[in-house]
C-alpha cells in the first residue's frame, strides 16, 4: 500500500508513450496504486524509444528507455492480451475494482473491442474514466495520430519558437504530452470530488490539441485583441526589455529587467547608470522600441565577464536572471542540489538511477518513496491475487490461456 494522499485509491492504466502515462504517474506519486496493463511481448512502445536505455554491467540493453523509466515511476505492470474475449474479460474485471481507468488509444479503437468508456462504466457506475486524444473525440481529424510535435506545429507553438530570420522551432522538450498530462490530472481528481459527493463516476476527455491552444493562451490573445499574427521574437521577450540572452565571455546569460526600477538596478550593476536616465529608455515601452540599440550597447558590456560573474552581481541585486545552462550544469548548481529534486531508484540490472521527484511538496503527506518502472508483465501475479482474488490454479489457467503474459 503506497502512502500519500491517493493511499487506497486504484487506477488501472491503459497508457502509451508520454500524456497518459504521465498522468498515471503523478496519481502514482500522490499514492494511488497504478496498475499499467500492457500488450505481452513488447509492452508501452515508449520502452523501446531510444536513443538512451539502461543499460546492465555488460552493456547490454534491457527493455528500458530513459524516457519509459522516467514516465512510469511507482508503477506496477501485468501483461494482458485483451485481443481475445479471455482477455478483454479480464481486462473488464479489473476495471470493476478500479476507481480510475486512463487510457490514450485512437477513438473507437478500444470501443471496438468491448473495452470503450460505455463498457468500462457498465461494468462500474462509479468508475473515473479518462480518455486522453490527440485530436478529441470529434471532428475531422478525430481519427488521425498525433504527436507532441504535431501540436506544437498545428496550435501555433512553433512559430513563434525562434529567431524571426530562422525556421520555426519545436521546442526542446515535449511540452503539450506534458501539459496534458497535468490538465487530465486535473481533470481525473475533480471527478473524484465530484464522485465522493454523488457516488457516480463519469468519463473525462482531454485532447493534446485542446491542450496544446491552452498553453498558447496567452500569445493568442494577442491575436484576438488586436487582429495581429503573434510573430517569433528569437531570445528577446515580447513587450520588455531588456528581457533577453546576452553573451558572456564563456557563455550567456538570460537577464529580464523590464520593468523601470529593475532597468535602474541593472544599469548600475553594469556600471553605466547613465543609461537610465537616456530618453530613449525612459520606460518599458520605450526600451522596447528601441530594443536593438539598447541590446548593442548592453552586449558590449556583458562579453566583459563571465557569466558566474554576472550573474553572482546581478543575484545580490534580487534581478531576474539566470545562466543558460545544460542539463550537467543545471543538476551541478548548488540550489538544484539542495533542492531535493533528485531521488535515486534501483533497478534490478542496471543498479541505482538518478530520477527526478515529483515537484509536489506535501507538508502534512510528503512524497517519500520511489519505485523504478516496473518490468513488462512484473507484477501479474500480485496483481491477480490482491485485485481479483485468485489463486495460484486460477492465475495458472490465465497463463496457459496466454492471457496473463
Amino acid at each position: 500500500m503506497r502512502k500519500g494522499p491517493l493511499a487506497g485509491m486504484r487506477v488501472l492504466e491503459l497508457g502509451q508513450l508520454i500524456a497518459a502515462p504521465v498522468a498515471g504517474q503523478i496519481l502514482a506519486d500522490l499514492g494511488a496504486e497504478v496498475v499499467k496493463l500492457e500488450r505481452p511481448g513488447r509492452g508501452d512502445e515508449y520502452r523501446h524509444y531510444g536513443p538512451a536505455f539502461l543499460r546492465g554491467p555488460d552493456g547490454d540493453r534491457t527493455d528500458m528507455s530513459a524516457g519509459f523509466l522516467v514516465t512510469n515511476l511507482n508503477k506496477r505492470s501485468i501483461a494482458v492480451d485483451f485481443g481475445t474475449d479471455e482477455g478483454r474479460k479480464l481486462v473488464l474485471d479489473l476495471t470493476a475494482k478500479a476507481d480510475v481507468v486512463i487510457e490514450n488509444f485512437r477513438p473507437g479503437t478500444l470501443d471496438a473491442q468491448g473495452l470503450g468508456r460505455a463498457d468500462m462504466l457498465k461494468v462500474n457506475p462509479a468508475l473515473v474514466y479518462l480518455g486522453i486524444s490527440g485530436f478529441g473525440r470529434t471532428g475531422p481529424y478525430a481519427d488521425l495520430p498525433g504527436t507532441d510535435s504535431a501540436f506544437q506545429a498545428i496550435s501555433g507553438l512553433m512559430s513563434v519558437t525562434g529567431a524571426p530570420a530562422d525556421l520555426p522551432q519545436k521546442v526542446g522538450a515535449p511540452v503539450v504530452d506534458q501539459v496534458t498530462a497535468l490538465y487530465a490530472t486535473i481533470g481525473v481528481l475533480a471527478a473524484l470530488m465530484e464522485r465522493a459527493k454523488t457516488g457516480a463516476g463519469q468519463a473525462v476527455d482531454v485532447s493534446l490539441l485542446d491542450c496544446s491552444l491552452a498553453l498558447m493562451a496567452g500569445r493568442s490573445a494577442e491575436y484576438f485583441v488586436t487582429g495581429n499574427v503573434p510573430q517569433r521574437f528569437g531570445h528577446r521577450t515580447i513587450g520588455a526589455a531588456p528581457a533577453q540572452i546576452f553573451r558572456c565571455s564563456d557563455g550567456h546569460i538570460n537577464v529580464q529587467a523590464g520593468f523601470d526600477h529593475h532597468f535602474r538596478i541593472l544599469c548600475e550593476r553594469l556600471g553605466r547608470p547613465e543609461l537610465a536616465l537616456d530618453p530613449r529608455y525612459a520606460d518599458r515601452d520605450l526600451r522596447a522600441e528601441h530594443v536593438d540599440t539598447l541590446e548593442a550597447e548592453l552586449q558590449a558590456i556583458f562579453e566583459q565577464r563571465t557569466v558566474a560573474e554576472w550573474y553572482a552581481l546581478l543575484r545580490e541585486a534580487k534581478l531576474i536572471c539566470a545562466p543558460i545552462y545544460d542539463v550537467k550544469q543545471c543538476f551541478d548548481d548548488p540550489h538544484v542540489a539542495a533542492s531535493g529534486a533528485l531521488r535515486s531508484v534501483a533497478h534490478p540490472v542496471a543498479g541505482p538511477v538518478d530520477v527526478l521527484a515529483n515537484p509536489i511538496r506535501f507538508e502534512a503527506t510528503p512524497i517519500e518513496t520511489y519505485d523504478c518502472a516496473p518490468g513488462l508483465g512484473e507484477h501479474g501475479d500480485a496483481v491477480m491475487r490482491e485485485w481479483l482474488g485468485l489463486d495460484e490454479q486460477g492465475i495458472a489457467a490465465l497463463r496457459r490461456a496466454a492471457v496473463l503474459a
